[in-house]
């Protein structure tokens, strides 16, 4: 039997991109695309792209660019992925994970901007968090920590009593600096060292208890 390790905590902040929603398919589509465009190697793109908000990536990938070009292509990109949702499923688990947490506290915390979010979650067949953090709620994209303090602050509690779900690099990075516990979700998030990893959402059992604390068992 696999060891079973358990997290108290009081809310849950959740990613979307990987951890909630696989829309791998249309953002490989769009970003292998982008690559072309710009004589990119496809593979070093999408080893970039994951957890942050696309003109951010733009900045690394094309370094000498101006930021004004990066955000005008990162809209026409964000037009092109809000539109194409062929792939989008939920990741596994997830239906069942979000139903467990009607009523409790939790957030959704994404780099995507919010007609974006609200279109992956509706094609995935989610329902939204009641609390929102998107692309617009923020100044600094993960890897800052500034969406996940935004998140615990729009759920009325501290930092260390919220507990990220998060698949990416940036996203681990971001809730580890935010002072979080960080469950790592599917393979990409194995080797960002989060405070514990699973292969999926069907791993995690969320047990409220009478006091408003959380018990999060996991494995």
């Amino acid at each position: 039997m696999p060891a079973i390790t358990e997290l108290s905590t009081r809310a849950l902040l959740l990613d979307m991109d990987g951890t909630l929603v696989n829309s791998d398919a249309p953002v490989e589509r769009c970003w292998r695309r982008w690559a072309a465009e710009h004589r990119l190697d496809g593979d070093t793109v999408m080893g970039v792209v994951h957890g942050r908000q696309g003109h951010l990536s733009m900045a690394i990938l094309l370094p000498d660019r101006p930021m004004e070009q990066n955000l005008a292509e990162n809209r026409r990109m964000l037009a092109e992925e809000t539109a194409d949702t062929d792939g989008i499923v939920p990741v596994p688990g997830a239906p069942a994970f979000l139903a467990a947490l009607t009523g409790l506290p939790h957030a959704l915390v994404t780099s995507a901007a919010e007609p974006l979010a609200r279109v992956r979650m509706a094609a995935a067949g989610l329902a939204l968090p009641p609390v929102l953090v998107t692309a617009e709620s923020v100044g600094a994209s993960k890897p800052d920590p500034e969406g996940f303090l935004k998140g615990a602050a729009a759920l009325g509690f501290a930092p260390a009593d919220c507990v990220v779900f998060e698949d990416s690099e940036a996203g681990i990075t971001a809730g580890l600096a935010a002072g979080m516990r960080v469950v790592g979700i599917g393979p990409r998030a194995a080797a960002h060292t989060p405070t514990v990893q699973v292969d999926s959402l069907e791993q995690v059992r969320v047990l409220a208890g009478a006091d408003g604390t959380l018990t999060l068992r996991i494995g």
